[in-house]
C-alpha cells in the first residue's frame, strides 16, 4: 500500500518567494497593482497564499520578464485571457515555462560543473 503525501493547499510568502524565485516586496508591489492577487490573511496577520494564486503569480512573471510586457500592458492580457476563458490554461503554461526554464538552468550548472567551469560545492555532512 502506499501512502501519499498530502497536498500543501497554503503557502507563506516566504514559500511562495522561493517557489517564483521573487522578493516579498515585488509580489506587495504586484498585490496593489493586478487586484486578482489579493491573498488572504491569516489570524496573525500573515499572507497566505493558495495555488491557484501562485500560477496567477508565475503568468504575471511571464508576462513582466518574459514577454516584457508593461504592467498596463499584462493587465490587459490577462483580462483578455479571463474574457475568452483561457486565464487558467495561461497560467498553467507559465508554470510550465518556469519549471523549464528552472531545469535548464540547473543542467547548465551540472555541466558547467562537469566542465569545471564551477568547482564542486561540498556540504558540511
Amino acid at each position: 500500500m502506499t501512502v501519499s503525501r498530502p497536498v500543501q493547499e497554503f503557502f507563506s510568502i516566504g514559500d511562495v518567494c522561493q517557489l517564483t524565485d521573487l522578493k516579498p516586496h515585488v509580489l506587495r508591489y504586484w498585490e496593489s497593482q493586478f487586484r486578482f492577487l489579493n491573498p488572504a490573511k491569516n489570524r496573525s496577520g500573515n499572507r497566505v497564499y493558495q495555488r491557484r494564486e501562485i500560477e496567477l503569480i508565475l503568468l504575471v512573471k511571464h508576462l513582466l520578464y518574459t514577454e516584457k510586457y508593461t504592467i498596463e500592458g499584462a493587465r490587459q492580457r490577462i483580462e483578455e485571457y479571463r474574457r475568452t476563458g483561457s486565464l487558467r490554461s495561461e497560467a498553467r503554461l507559465a508554470l510550465q515555462h518556469e519549471t523549464v526554464e528552472n531545469l535548464r538552468a540547473e543542467l547548465k550548472h551540472i555541466l558547467d560543473i562537469l566542465d569545471g567551469k564551477v568547482p564542486v560545492e561540498h556540504s558540511g555532512q
